[in-house]
């Protein structure tokens, strides 16, 4: 096949790529968008092997293992951990980034400027989203403390880094012969990765998901023009562009700026020293009791976090949501942008459970409407509806907009115990006068409330 025909045939996996994004951008098409976007990727990767020159056994060797690695991986993965699991994709593709841009150095006998600085950036953007990735993942799975690490002078670190590789790169493609410059460049790379993730804390997650997703999409285009490649520069700018876009979501939706994200200037999180929204004890309420409410309720709202993740309560929801319904009540889920730890995590689990994508209604549709709700019931959420962020000046997330849940006539809380959520701050709406706790597994206590109403 000759690279006029290989070229139309990346055009069109091109054209795919852009209307499977199209569909991505709603729940309702997503699916169909998916698998548009993978018949493109399936039609780039089959013209791309009638390319010359090619080393067809190693192609098929990598094929084998990889296909066979993925395919166990991807059954074992649990919905909780599909979090950790994109981390992961963002991180080795970066790596994959990285090897592409370094081994295009070898074929390549008189380099150009124009060369040398996308090979470069390829490199480091690679190697950063790399370790950066491995380090979000540790964080995600708690493997290491979620925390924010931060220490006296962390900024000039940082920057220090960051300069000593503008450094080497200049040294390198000054002299591009002596990669001696080039290898300890993939060194500061990997290593300001590490650096770039340390201070974040664990409830900015979403945050860090998108904008390493972004870093990988730019590593893979700045890969393409290294190896002349339009496929790759096309689909690395759609990732690297959409992943900039939804950095900028979730950094609305926990109100901060883009620049503090790109230079790790947030995410640390402090001991609120200010007053105390709310006085008063902690009231405990059975599963039994709480149907009572429910069976009388006209209308009901579930705010989802990452506690029903854990406790994998989205289909007895989803059963719940039907007994509401048949009897009489109307049932919406409130989904903030950041619920959970990344982005569209509640999305995803309520998807699975069938949940009809016309109830899932965005922060701003539901908090004019939360005076309104009879009930609001909050399953393992709490950083997401904490009236602090509105009510407290001196608390870490003031100003950072939220669920109001506790503007609502009731609300039940589905909590294992008190302790704070991840960002490791305390919420009051557990001590509001409308406010009562059902402790324990969410899926259990639910559950109950099921055989409730079918009885």
């Amino acid at each position: 096949m000759n690279e006029e025909i290989i070229d139309l045939v990346y055009i069109v996996a091109a054209v795919l790529f852009i209307v499977g994004l199209k569909f991505l951008g709603s729940p309702a098409s997503a699916r169909k968008g998916n698998i548009i976007s993978s018949v493109g990727m399936a039609i780039a990767v089959i013209a791309t092997l009638f390319t010359k020159g090619l080393n067809y056994e190693l192609i098929i060797g990598g094929f084998v293992i990889g296909g066979v690695i993925g395919a166990v991986v991807a059954r074992k993965v649990e919905m909780t951990s599909m979090p950790e699991m994109v981390a992961l994709f963002n991180g080795f593709g970066g790596l994959a980034s990285l090897f592409v841009g370094w081994s295009a150095l070898k074929n390549e006998p008189s380099p150009e400027l124009f060369f040398l600085a996308t090979v470069f950036l390829s490199i480091l953007i690679g190697g950063l989203t790399f370790t950066g990735s491995l380090l979000a993942y540790g964080k995600l799975s708690e493997r290491i403390s979620g925390r924010p690490f931060v220490y006296m002078g962390q900024r000039i670190v940082n920057s220090s880094i960051l300069i000593a590789v503008v450094v080497c790169a200049v040294l390198f493609i000054q002299n591009p012969a002596d990669q001696n410059w080039l290898y300890l460049a993939v060194g500061l790379s990997l290593l300001l990765g590490v650096m770039f993730v340390l201070p974040i804390g664990g409830a900015d997650m979403p945050v860090v998901m998108s904008l390493l997703n972004s870093f990988s999409g730019i590593a893979a285009a700045a890969a393409g023009f290294a190896i002349g490649n339009i496929l790759l520069i096309v689909a690395g700018s759609l990732v690297g562009a959409s992943g900039i876009i939804l950095t900028n979501i979730m950094c609305k939706a926990m109100n901060r700026s883009l620049s503090n994200v790109l230079f790790s200037g947030f995410g640390t999180v402090s001991t609120s020293s200010g007053p105390v929204v709310e006085q008063g004890e902690v009231k405990p309420m059975s599963a039994d009791d709480a149907y009572y409410v429910l069976e009388a309720a006209s209308s009901v709202v579930v705010i989802p976090g990452y506690g029903m993740a854990v406790a994998q309560a989205q289909h007895v929801v989803k059963e719940l949501q039907e007994l509401l319904e048949k009897n009489g009540a109307e049932v919406v889920y409130a989904i903030h942008p950041v619920a959970g730890r990344m982005p569209g995590h509640m999305n995803v689990l309520l998807a699975e459970a069938d949940v009809p994508y016309d109830l899932l209604l965005e922060m701003d549709q539901i908090n004019p409407r939360m005076e309104n709700f009879d009930v609001a019931i909050i399953i393992g959420a709490n950083d997401v509806v904490n009236p602090a962020a509105r009510e407290v000046e001196s608390s870490p997330i003031y100003g950072m907009p939220v669920i109001n849940a506790d503007q609502a006539q009731t609300v039940f809380v589905l909590k294992r115990s008190m302790a704070s959520g991840f960002a490791g701050i305390d919420n009051p709406l557990f001590l509001k006068e409308n406010t009562r706790m059902l402790f324990g597994d969410a899926k259990e206590s639910i559950s109950t409330l099921v055989s409730e109403f079918k009885s």
